[in-house]
């Protein structure tokens, strides 16, 4: 299976701390249900939280890879979103269980002598574990960090008495947008260095044009899909399912998931957007049209995974291992 193939843990895990660090974010300690050991994990690590009934959210572990007695969980509350995270805010309670799978790594920390950490708003959680993965190691690295304004800038306080002049807070309200040429242009050699960002898509797509520029290593991660390929048409194909040897028919005007899902077949799914990696399935045979925003050129290239809740096929027939 693919390096990013999902996690198969299934953790009962209880609420064992809640807190509100900063303006519309809590942060959430978790805990085994049974006292014992979490799953290790690596920075840029998330877990599928499932939140009331069946509402499955990916957030990204931010608290310290070396404690495997809990997991710890920053949470945004989107006014817009599908009520997740208003559930985490408004209802959910210490000592409250959760069934928790993961963790998985789509976001992971590659070594480099040189680390620029672009984050923003709540893009700062996976940024803040990488930070202490580096932070006291020998390799050069700077954070510039951007929010709405202070008071909404979760683990401000904490990252700047602890990095010091490292660390550079740029909220919107005082400095404007995050002046991205600005943040390259200090740096030695760009080449040695990597650039890891994480926050809302205009912050993703600036740094990445600017680092594709500068011939800059640049790693991102969206909590929205990048926008569909260009000239891309749907169009019916066959599914065969290696390990039932079933055939099912996707038309042009519906997704793998809901032909699956009609014929009876589950897959596990979350986003629906090919962001979270939930429903990632190996593909056996046939050439998928990768529609996702999570997998690099170079992984695409193989064809060997895809996201059935958005890419398609550009053969007639695709096995998958299911």
């Amino acid at each position: 299976m693919h390096a990013h193939s999902p996690s198969e843990h299934d953790l009962p895990m209880v609420v064992a701390d809640k807190e509100t660090i900063a303006d519309g974010i809590v942060r959430l300690e978790l805990r085994a249900c049974d006292g014992h050991d979490l799953p290790s994990w690596t920075p840029g690590s998330h877990i599928d939280v499932t939140v009331g009934t069946d509402v499955i959210r990916q957030y990204s572990l931010c608290g310290d890879p070396g404690d495997r007695t809990t997991y710890e969980i920053a949470v945004l509350k989107e006014h817009q979103g599908r009520g997740g995270s208003a559930y985490v805010h408004d209802r959910l309670e210490v000592g409250e269980r959760l069934r928790v799978k993961g963790p998985r790594n789509h976001f992971a920390l590659v070594a480099a002598p040189s680390y620029v950490f672009i984050a923003g708003g709540i893009g700062i959680t996976p940024i803040r574990a990488m930070i202490r993965s580096v932070g006291f190691g020998s390799a050069r690295w700077s954070l510039t960090y951007g929010g709405r304004s202070r008071s909404s800038m979760a683990f401000r306080e904490e990252l700047v008495s602890v990095h010091g002049d490292r660390v550079r807070l740029r909220p919107q309200d005082e400095f404007g947008p995050i002046d991205i040429g600005e943040v390259l242009a200090e740096l030695d050699d760009p080449q040695a260095s990597v650039v890891y960002c994480c926050g809302p898509a205009p912050l993703l797509e600036a740094v990445t044009v600017a680092c594709g520029a500068r011939g800059i290593g640049v790693h991102v991660e969206r909590f929205m899909p990048s926008a569909a390929p260009k000239g891309s048409e749907d169009e019916a194909f066959e599914l065969e399912l290696a390990r039932s040897g079933r055939t099912i028919n996707v038309p042009a005007d519906r997704t793998i998931v809901a032909a699956l899902e009609a014929a009876g077949v589950t897959v596990p799914t979350s986003c629906e957007e090919g962001i979270c990696g939930t429903c990632e399935t190996a593909v056996l045979r046939g050439l998928p049209e990768h529609r996702d925003s999570l997998l690099t050129d170079e992984e695409r290239v193989l064809n060997d995974t895809m996201m059935p809740c958005v890419s398609r096929s550009r053969s007639s027939r695709l096995v998958l291992d299911l």
